[in-house]
Parts: C-alpha cells; sequence; structure tokens
C-alpha cells in the first residue's frame, strides 16, 4: 500500500503542479476592466486565457520533469537498499 500511494503521488505531481501554476497565475493577475478599462477588456480577457493556458502548461512540463527526477531518485536509492554491499576480500592492507 505505501508502495501504492508513493506511486500515486508521484503520477499526480504534474497535474499539481500544473494547477498550482494555473491558480497562481490568476491570483497576480487583475481583471482585466481593472487593467486596461472597459474599452480593451475583451481582447485583454483573451490574452489573458492564452498566457494562463501558456503558464498552465508550463507549470506541467516542470511537474513532469520535477516528478521524473523524483522517480529516477527513489530508483536509485531503492537499488542501492537492495544491492549486497562489496567486499575487499583479496585486497592486501
Amino acid at each position: 500500500m505505501k508502495t501504492f500511494a508513493r506511486h500515486l503521488l508521484i503520477a499526480a505531481l504534474p497535474l499539481a503542479v500544473g494547477l498550482g501554476a494555473g491558480f497562481a497565475f490568476t491570483f497576480v493577475q487583475g481583471s482585466c476592466i481593472e487593467m486596461v478599462g472597459p474599452l480593451f477588456a475583451a481582447k485583454c480577457h483573451g490574452r489573458q486565457l492564452e498566457y494562463h493556458i501558456l503558464i498552465q502548461t508550463a507549470g506541467t512540463a516542470l511537474g513532469t520533469l520535477l516528478a521524473a527526477l523524483l522517480g529516477i531518485w527513489l530508483e536509485l536509492r531503492s537499488r542501492r537498499a537492495v544491492q549486497p554491499p562489496k567486499s575487499n576480500q583479496g585486497v592486501n592492507s
């Protein structure tokens, strides 16, 4: 069960980072009416959606890279735990 939970968290990491980046962008970015006024708000909203999608995609890519690095590290750590220690027999000290 512990291994399943670990794999589930690693698999969900890109989604979590992507959504976090999207929410952070929404939180930092103000409304279009406040930024450019009511005249250009419609054009601003379209551009704001493009940036939101771009930021969310970049966050997902970063999360994927982070999950891959974490998976590699965990795999190497588990292999070291399984391998027998090297013996120094035959070497004169």
